[in-house]
């Protein structure tokens, strides 16, 4: 006790005489001090813990040290004591993982004292080590890389991953994607761009890339493992590899405003997306037409950018099944290109077509007219073909370069829309269907267009007797386009009559209009401009029916004369005495007069 009063008075009389020699100095030097800072000299190990005797304070002793930091101490053994313990029971129950996190654990450390002894040493003013270059990847192109597939390989992948996925299709054909992206590891983006491939080539050879790369080997165990996998997981698959593409293709579009920048995906990545793709819509080409509605009104299908994706894959389909490929062509493509200004979408849509059909025509021509009509359906219904015939006969002044390759293709295109039997059940609801849209075609006042609807319109009613009573309820409502296909039929009597024989459905029709005239003279008589056009319809009606009656009365005098001179000659054949001889003759006598015999 007595050596702590003596500390105390000890360290009291210290303080009173460095405040007074503080107030001695301020008051010398008013107020102002200079502060200096000077550099630590570091004591060594035996003086800094050496005891002194003298009494004096010690504030850098054992005796400070042990008595301010001596808590601090004793929390840290605790819970370095605690920690040991967790480690000790991780290792305990995990075994050897918590070596291996231990180690990355210090490895990470290790690597970040490094980088503290490096930017120490640059602090330091030492030299600073040069930084060794990594190895560049070799460049390899898509060909290079595919070409050194293993079918054999890719075979045991596609059974490993078979037998790990097998309740879980869509991971399946993930994988398959990956294995891919592995083949083109080595692959570099300057190598593969997806614009590039399908804005910069023709569509004959778009339908080849990239599966001219791949060996045929590869193609087959591929399409095999794809055709045993189920339609949802494939649809699946195609939708989103589809997306990939043409989000690849916008995010790398040059000078594309407001879209929105996605991270950009490795050229494997890419490669092995589009590789896969292929040989799904190779292999499998129903699914792409089972997606064809969204495929249609999908937003992110819509916009001229996307078109060349889009028909990239329909030109793998149209490898796959030339059928398949067709229907996409009319259901997607076709509409694309009626009332557009720009002329790529028509552009790619005549370019699909000669490659795949008129490029080849003896071969694709059998194949599409014995699958033009599937389990009721038309490979091409007849809108498309009212919207293929607007196109190959537009008005002179709309004519364009594209009109010529049109008219090229139409004929072909119309012979599949109208194929069948006559008067079949395959050809009768066409008939149905093309009518209307004939009459209004017809109602455009287009010479050209006129004359081919008219033609079209005579074809339907050769198939169905019911499109006489379509017509009875169409003729006041587009009686300018009925007045041309009367003077239609009245220009080409001769064809009209043998396609329409028997001809009594016309002869019914007509009567039926005329009654209908009647009524639009009593009703109408005050409207000059429709009088005149039913008095030009009504002319055409009587002298067809003048026709009708004396082409009945030709028939009948016909068949008359024909009668009686096979009986006459039948009559003799039997009289005369020496042809009795001849048993030919005589069988030959017999037959036409049974035949004939009423």
């Amino acid at each position: 006790m007595e050596n702590n009063g003596v500390h105390e008075n000890g360290n009291g009389s210290a303080f009173d005489a460095l405040i007074e020699d503080s107030s001695r100095s301020k008051s010398k030097d008013h107020g102002w001090q200079t502060v200096v800072y000077p550099k630590r000299k570091k004591q060594p190990a035996k003086e800094a813990n050496s005891v002194k005797t003298n009494g004096d304070v010690v504030f850098n002793g054992d005796a400070a040290k042990s008595s301010v930091y001596q808590s601090l101490e004793q929390h840290a053994d605790e819970r370095r004591k605690r920690a040991e313990a967790q480690r000790a029971a991780i290792a305990e129950k995990y075994g050897g993982l918590a070596d291996e996190i231990n180690e990355k654990v210090a490895g990470s450390d290790d690597d970040s004292d490094e980088g503290a002894k490096a930017a120490n040493g640059a602090a330091d003013g030492e030299e600073k080590k040069p930084k060794q270059k990594k190895p560049k990847k070799p460049k390899v192109t898509l060909a290079e890389a595919a070409a050194k597939i293993d079918a054999a390989n890719l075979s045991d992948f596609l059974a490993e991953i078979t037998a790990s996925y097998e309740k879980a299709p869509d991971v399946q054909l993930m994988r398959f994607a990956d294995y891919f992206a592995r083949v083109f590891s080595f692959l570099s983006a300057s190598q593969f761009s997806l614009n590039k491939i399908l804005k910069e080539s023709t569509v004959t050879k778009l339908a080849e890339v990239p599966l001219c790369y791949i060996p045929e080997a590869v193609q087959k165990t591929s399409g095999d493992w794809i055709n045993q996998q189920p339609s949802e997981a494939l649809n699946n698959f195609t939708l989103w590899a589809l997306s990939s593409v043409i989000e690849d293709m916008s995010a790398h579009q040059v000078g594309h405003k407001g879209s929105k920048q996605t991270q950009p995906v490795a050229a494997k990545g890419k490669a092995a997306v589009f590789v896969a793709l292929a040989l799904v819509l190779r292999r499998r080409p129903d699914v792409l037409l089972q997606l064809s509605p969204t495929i249609k009104t999908g937003a992110q299908f819509q916009g001229q950018d996307k078109l060349y994706a889009i028909v990239w894959a329909i030109a793998q389909a149209c490898r796959g099944d030339l059928v398949v490929g067709m229907s996409l062509w009319v259901q997607n493509l076709l509409p694309l290109t009626l009332g557009k200004k720009s002329t790529i979408p028509r552009d790619l849509t005549l370019q699909l077509m000669e490659s795949c059909v008129l490029d080849n025509m003896k071969k694709a021509r059998p194949i599409l007219l014995n699958s033009a009509v599937r389990k009721g359906e038309r490979l091409v219904p007849p809108p498309a073909l009212t919207i293929l015939m607007q196109l190959a006969y537009p008005l002179d002044s709309a004519r364009t370069k594209a009109t010529e390759r049109f008219v090229a293709i139409y004929p072909f295109i119309k012979e599949l829309a109208l194929v069948g039997a006559n008067r079949s059940k395959s050809t009768r609801p066409v008939a149905q269907q093309l009518m209307p849209l004939s009459l209004a075609a017809i109602s455009e006042e287009n010479p050209a267009l006129t004359d081919e609807a008219a033609s079209i319109f005579i074809w339907c009613l050769s198939q169905n007797s019911d499109c006489y009573k379509q017509w009875e309820k169409l003729h006041l409502e587009h009686m300018k386009a009925s007045t041309v296909i009367l003077e239609k039929l009245i220009a080409d009597w001769k064809k009209s009559v043998s396609m329409l024989s028997p001809m009594e459905d016309l002869k019914q029709t007509l009567k039926c209009l005329r009654l209908k005239h009647e009524e639009v003279f009593e009703t109408q008589a005050g409207d000059p401009g429709i009088q005149a056009t039913v008095k030009a319809a009504d002319k055409h009606c009587k002298a067809m029916l003048r026709k009708l009656s004396r082409v009945a009365g030709c028939v009948k005098f016909t068949t008359v004369t024909a009668l009686f001179a096979v009986l006459i000659a039948v009559c003799i054949i039997l009289a005369m005495p020496h042809l009795e001889k001849l048993p030919e003759w005589k069988r030959l006598a017999l037959v036409f007069g049974e035949s004939f015999s009423f």
